[in-house]
């Protein structure tokens, strides 16, 4: 199914490697919230350590303005890894130029250095060849293991692969076998989880999926656009009007494949100790908004993920943050752990509520990328993928 070279394809002893990770973590005051993304990236870095490689590491963190900004430093990172790896891990006040150069050229086999936020340059993002031949330069092989990056064609996941000899990390391969096996060949019946808040985001996996699942089931935010364009009133839920034709076109469409809610819980405002009530899906009263799905719809759902063998699910089901609008969710996760099938959840909100609903021992993949899975279960090609060198 994988058909790029992997780092089983490579002979590293004694080069230097430039591998791209995905430590786009939350740091807080230096304090790393959740290490997800970084321990995903160990099997790759142990792996390349042990065949006798250097490892220069390059990644971006959030959302800085193209400059230098302290409070998206990697540098916290470097500490946690180096406890994860059992070895220092050195850290390189830059990512091209003097101080990423020097740290690459006093690298010796087994040493590890971590490079400042990739995206502390306009470069990055703007793909640019002077920039992606400058962190080149530094290693002799390149190694992306990004999956949470792969749908972007940046300077580091796309623009060093012209330059470098270019293959795949652990992660990345067994991201692209879960998530492209499930679209292109799944073990049916296969059925499609789809919740979170919006629609827009959506509206290419839903066509995708709609030629591809058994069934999809449609909860969270996103199932409010599908009701209003059935014409129920929705007091104050959230809707998204500028897609309703859209979700005429797809309850069309998807006739015989769409689920929605049959109840729903709604709330007087939005917020953890609001009033709320269940009720059959129907006419939402004024100043009211739905946050979850009802236990009839958590019922109806779990029954058919019950008889499924591949499941892919991607947004929760409600507001999960409010103990009282997570009994959709977490319903949906059990269900899914009990149910024997494959199981493949994206999307970080997702993941985040099968890690607080304690059953991500019984999901056979977690994916690390929230856009990059969606745009594989859109059946789209990414372009860090594609940069690699075929088999």
């Amino acid at each position: 199914m994988f058909d790029k070279k992997t780092i089983r394809d490579i002979d590293p002893k004694g080069k230097r490697v430039l591998v791209r990770v995905d430590f786009n973590v939350p740091i807080k005051d230096g304090k790393i919230g959740d290490d997800t993304r970084i321990r995903a990236a160990l099997p790759t870095l142990q792996y390349l350590l042990e065949h006798g490689a250097a490892l220069i590491l390059c990644s971006h963190l959030g959302r800085p303005k193209d400059a230098p900004d302290p409070q998206f430093s990697l540098r916290p990172v470097a500490g946690y890894l180096g406890k994860l790896l059992g070895k220092p891990v050195s850290f390189a006040e830059d990512c091209i130029g003097p101080k990423a150069e020097s740290a690459a050229k006093a690298l010796k086999p087994g040493e590890v250095v971590l490079l400042e936020n990739t995206r502390f340059h306009p470069g990055e993002k703007k793909n640019d060849p002077e920039m992606a031949r400058q962190l080149a330069s530094l290693a002799e092989i390149f190694v992306n293991d990004a999956f949470g990056s792969a749908h972007r064609a940046h300077a580091s996941t796309v623009g060093v692969a012209k330059f470098l000899p270019a293959v795949a990390g652990f992660l990345m391969e067994k991201e692209i076998q879960y998530l492209g096996q499930a679209i292109a060949n799944p073990e049916k019946p296969f059925i499609a989880v789809l919740g979170g808040a919006k629609i827009s985001d959506k509206i290419g996996v839903i066509k995708n999926l709609l030629t591809k699942a058994d069934a999809i089931l449609i909860g969270g935010g996103m199932a409010n656009t599908f009701f209003k364009a059935q014409g129920y009133p929705l007091g104050d839920s959230l809707v998204e009007d500028e897609v309703l034709d859209t979700a005429r076109a797809l309850l069309e469409q998807g006739k015989t494949h769409l689920r929605l809610p049959v109840d729903v819980v709604i709330a007087d405002k939005f917020d953890a100790d609001a009033k709320h009530k269940t009720m059959p899906m129907g006419q939402i009263p004024d100043g009211w908004r739905i946050l979850d799905i009802g236990p009839d719809t958590v019922e109806s759902f779990a029954k058919v993920i019950k008889g499924a063998k591949t499941v892919v699910w991607n947004g929760p089901m409600g507001v999960f943050e409010f103990p009282e609008f997570a009994k959709g969710t977490f319903g949906v996760a059990k269900a899914l752990a009990e149910s024997g099938a494959v199981s493949i959840v994206g999307g970080g909100d997702s993941v985040a509520a099968i890690q607080q609903s304690g059953v991500v021992s019984k999901i056979t993949h977690i994916s690390t990328g929230g856009g990059a899975s969606l745009e594989m279960l859109e059946g789209l090609t990414l372009p860090g993928v594609a940069a690699l060198q075929d088999k």
